[in-house]
């Protein structure tokens, strides 16, 4: 799926795809992922995965552990899919897990996923107010592994971005791009569901792992972030004031008359110094 090789030098994956030991946390995950998937085929026990995934009832019935239990109860149908997607969560997670160390790992992953889940009830709320219904496939595009594989994937796009990933196991592209790529995924999900909670959840999820990992976890990078965020929309602003009203900024000329020397006045001629000034 993706190896140690990089465009131009500077990272690439470091367990090299199947090869190296495995850590503990990865067999859980994935464990727990197959475990809760397997539940929901038994009648008795399908209602254990149901109750664990992101359904109305977060507001309906006030179930809010489900905002951070979703991304764990394994959906979909008994096919050589599903096992695809732990594969590609098996190869990704590693690395990111030796990367992070667990504490972080586990963080990285919660975080994002309930960032996501935020996001996600917010515009189902909105759409619900404004349509009246709730759609038969809310949250459909962000439940269990889907989410895990998305923050997984953009955390090492994050973190490793030059390294080369084989899209369809054949095409070999640079992991940055995957963040993008991750977007048009979930945008072709949607054009199929119409679940637009879930799309941009994932969006949410994907924005916020890239700027965690890209900027840190403390208050201080967060509020870096956020200026840097602020001064590239006033920025915009008076781009787009400038085009629409035809006013144009007058640089400062360069030269000696420009940055005149202390003690000179505009005209040129020199300030006189009193006794008092030494």
């Amino acid at each position: 799926m993706y190896s140690r090789q990089t465009f131009g030098g500077g990272g690439g994956g470091f367990g090299g795809g199947l090869a190296g030991p495995v850590p503990r946390d990865v067999w859980i995950l994935l464990g727990t992922l197959f475990f809760t998937f397997s539940l929901q085929f038994f009648s008795a026990t399908a209602w254990i995965p149901a109750l664990l995934r992101l359904t109305p009832a977060v507001w309906q019935s006030f179930f809010v552990w489900q905002l951070v239990t979703y991304p764990f109860a394994g959906i979909g149908a008994p096919s050589f899919w599903f096992l695809i997607e732990l594969l590609i969560l098996f190869m990704f997670a590693r690395d990111i897990l030796f990367r992070l160390g667990r504490r972080k790992f586990w963080l990285t992953l919660v975080r994002a996923a309930a960032v996501a889940a935020v996001a996600a009830v917010i515009v189902q709320l909105l759409t619900a107010w404004a349509t009246g219904s709730v759609g038969p496939n809310a949250f459909a595009l962000m439940q269990g592994q889907h989410m895990v594989v998305v923050i997984v994937i953009a955390a090492f796009a994050t973190l490793l971005g030059d390294a080369t990933i084989y899209l369809f196991f054949v095409l070999p592209i640079r992991a940055r791009w995957f963040l993008g790529l991750e977007i048009l995924f979930a945008f072709l999900g949607y054009l199929g569901t119409k679940d637009l909670a879930g799309f941009l959840g994932i969006c949410a999820a994907v924005g916020w792992t890239w700027v965690g990992l890209r900027y840190g976890g403390s208050a201080r990078h967060w509020r870096e972030a956020w200026l840097r965020l602020q001064s590239g929309w006033i920025r915009l602003r008076l781009a787009w004031m400038r085009r629409r009203r035809g006013i144009r900024l007058v640089e400062p000329e360069a030269g000696p008359e420009a940055h005149p020397r202390p003690g000179s006045e505009p005209g040129g001629g020199e300030v006189k110094k009193g006794p008092w000034v030494h």
